[in-house]
C-alpha cells in the first residue's frame, strides 16, 4: 500500500507538516442568484478559506423527473416530501455561472474546484483549469464516474459517507488504477445535519493507515467542534458548507456556517495547529521565564562554616537557583564549607565532601 505523501492543489501542499486545508461548500447555497454566489465566495475569502468548492450537475444529471415514491425523498427534514428533480433543479449551480465563479475566486486568492456527477461536468471542469476533483459519498460507488475523474490526471478527493472499508479501498483503486496521481479521503457523515455521536472521528487516522492516503473531513455537523477535533487527529483538509445567512433559507442553509463561524473555525483551527506543535520536552521558550520559580534547595538558617545541614537548615523552596530538590538527602549531614545566611541558593562549593 503506498504510503500519503504531500499532495498538491494547485498552489498549496497538503500533507505532513502542512496547514490543514479548508475548503467553503458553496453548494445550493447561492439560492439561485449569481451575485449572492459571488458574494458567498468573497465571504469565503474573507472568512480565511484555503478554497471554495462548488457542485456541477443538473437535474437531468442526477436523476430522471418523477414523481414515483423512490423519487421521492422521505422523513421529516427540509428535503422530505421534494422529488429528487425539484431538489437538484433548485440547487445545481448553472454551468454557464461557472466560468465567473472561477474568476472570482482565483481574484480573491482562493482555489476553486468542483464536484462533478457526470462526464459533461468533467470536461466543463477541464476547461475552466480545475486542480483537482471532489467525488461526492454518495458517487463512491460509481466507478464509472472514477474513471473519468481519475483520467484527468488531477488530484482526487474523496468523501465516504456510508462506505464501507471494502468499498472505499475498491474505490481508491480504481482512481489509482485509471491514472488518478493522488486521492485524499475525507471522513463522512451523510446526514445533514449530522449528530455528533455519528462522526466516529477516531477513523480519521484509522482510515489513513489502512489506505495510505492522506485524509480528511467533509462535516455537516452544526457548530465548528468537529473541524478541530478532526485537525488534531490528523486530518489534512476540512470541508464546511458557507452561507451568507441561515435566515435566508437555502436547501442547504441549515446546517451550514455563516461567514462569522467560518471565521472563527479558522481560527480556531489554526490555535489547534499551533497547540499541536511537535513532540519536545523540556523548557520551551513559552517557559524560559518560568522556570526560575521551580523549587530548588536553599539555606533557611543562618550557618556557620562546618555546621551541618539538616532539615532545619536546609529546606526544598521556590525559587529555582539553588540545587534541584532530588538532591536533599545527600546534602543532609554534610557540613557547611563556610557560613551562609538564610536565603542563600544552596550550592555544590557550600557543601562538604566528607
Amino acid at each position: 500500500m503506498p504510503e500519503a505523501r504531500v499532495v498538491r492543489i494547485g498552489t498549496r501542499a497538503l500533507g505532513l507538516g502542512e496547514p490543514a486545508y479548508l475548503v467553503a461548500e458553496l453548494s445550493g447555497n447561492h439560492n439561485g442568484d449569481l451575485g449572492r454566489a459571488i458574494a458567498t465566495i468573497h465571504a469565503a475569502a474573507e472568512a480565511r478559506a484555503d478554497a471554495i468548492k462548488l457542485q456541477t450537475y443538473t437535474a437531468d444529471t442526477l436523476t430522471i423527473k418523477s414523481d414515483r415514491p423512490d423519487f421521492v425523498v422521505p422523513g421529516h427534514g427540509p428535503w422530505s416530501g421534494r422529488t429528487l428533480y425539484e431538489l437538484y433543479e433548485e440547487a445545481h449551480t448553472p454551468w454557464d455561472w461557472h466560468g465567473r465563479l472561477f474568476e472570482e475566486a482565483r481574484s480573491c486568492g482562493l482555489e476553486v474546484f468542483s464536484t462533478p456527477f457526470d462526464g459533461s461536468a468533467v470536461e466543463l471542469l477541464e476547461r475552466l483549469g480545475a486542480p483537482a476533483y471532489k467525488v461526492a459519498s454518495f458517487e463512491l460507488i460509481d466507478d464509472a464516474l472514477l474513471r473519468t475523474v481519475a483520467g484527468t490526471g488531477k488530484p482526487v478527493i474523496l468523501s465516504t459517507g456510508m462506505a464501507t472499508l471494502e468499498e472505499v479501498a475498491h474505490a481508491v483503486s480504481v482512481l489509482r488504477s485509471a491514472g488518478a496521481p493522488d486521492v485524499v479521503l475525507l471522513r463522512c457523515t451523510s446526514s445533514y445535519p449530522a449528530p455528533d455521536d455519528s462522526l466516529n472521528l477516531a477513523t480519521i487516522p484509522v482510515l489513513a493507515a489502512v489506505t495510505g492516503c492522506l485524509v480528511g473531513l467533509s462535516d455537516h455537523t452544526l457548530g465548528t467542534a468537529a473541524p478541530v477535533v478532526a485537525v488534531t487527529l490528523g486530518a489534512c483538509l476540512v470541508e464546511k458548507h458557507l452561507t451568507l445567512s441561515r435566515s435566508d433559507g437555502g436547501v442547504d442553509s441549515h446546517f451550514s456556517l455563516e461567514p462569522r463561524e467560518f471565521s472563527a473555525m479558522v481560527a480556531d483551527v489554526r490555535r489547534a495547529e499551533a497547540m499541536m506543535g511537535t513532540p519536545t520536552f523540556g523548557a520551551g521558550v513559552a517557559e524560559e521565564g518560568s522556570i526560575v520559580f521551580r523549587r530548588s534547595l536553599y539555606v533557611v538558617k543562618d550557618v556557620a562554616a562546618r555546621d551541618v545541614f539538616t532539615s532545619e537548615t536546609v529546606r526544598s523552596i521556590r525559587p529555582g537557583y539553588g540545587l534541584p530538590p532530588r538532591y536533599l538527602d545527600v546534602v543532609l549531614g554534610k557540613s557547611a564549607t563556610r557560613a551562609a545566611a538564610r536565603g542563600t541558593p544552596l550550592t555544590w562549593d557550600l557543601v562538604g565532601h566528607e
